[in-house]
């Protein structure tokens, strides 16, 4: 069976996407399952935000897709100055993260790195936010 990760990074391989940047982590080890057995080069920054500035720089260099993974929470939250320069210039940037169990999302629960709304926060700075929850 086919994971979300697997799926993620096979979808990535098919759209050209050669290097992303991130830092591994708890919400992200389906991501890098996936990309373990890919040929897509891996760069990990000290901080997320450095992540998101690499991925925004990249794709200014390279005219292709800049991708960062970071982790739910603070890891997304530290991207959204480079997402938000990236939009505001119209780079083609993607940020993926992962997010706690979508039984507990919006409950207050007090899972690790939990935020309320992850989803809707992006939304105001990324031109499209969605929740991925399962590979087919």
């Amino acid at each position: 069976m086919t994971t979300v990760g697997e799926a993620l990074i096979t979808l990535l391989e098919a759209h050209g996407v050669d290097t992303v940047f991130g830092i591994p982590g708890v919400h992200t080890v389906e991501l890098y399952r996936g990309l373990a057995r890919s040929k897509i080069r891996h760069v990990t920054p000290r901080h997320e935000q450095g992540a998101g500035f690499m991925a925004d720089g990249y794709a200014r260099a390279g005219g292709r897709p800049g991708v960062a993974f970071v982790i739910t929470g603070p890891g997304l939250t530290n991207t959204i100055t480079a997402m938000g320069q990236a939009r505001a210039d119209s780079v083609p940037m993607l940020v993926i993260s992962g997010v706690n169990a979508t039984d507990t999302l919006g409950k207050g629960l007090g899972f690790l790195h939990e935020l309320p709304d992850q989803r809707g926060m992006m939304e105001k700075v990324a031109l499209f936010s969605e929740r991925v929850t399962g590979a087919g």
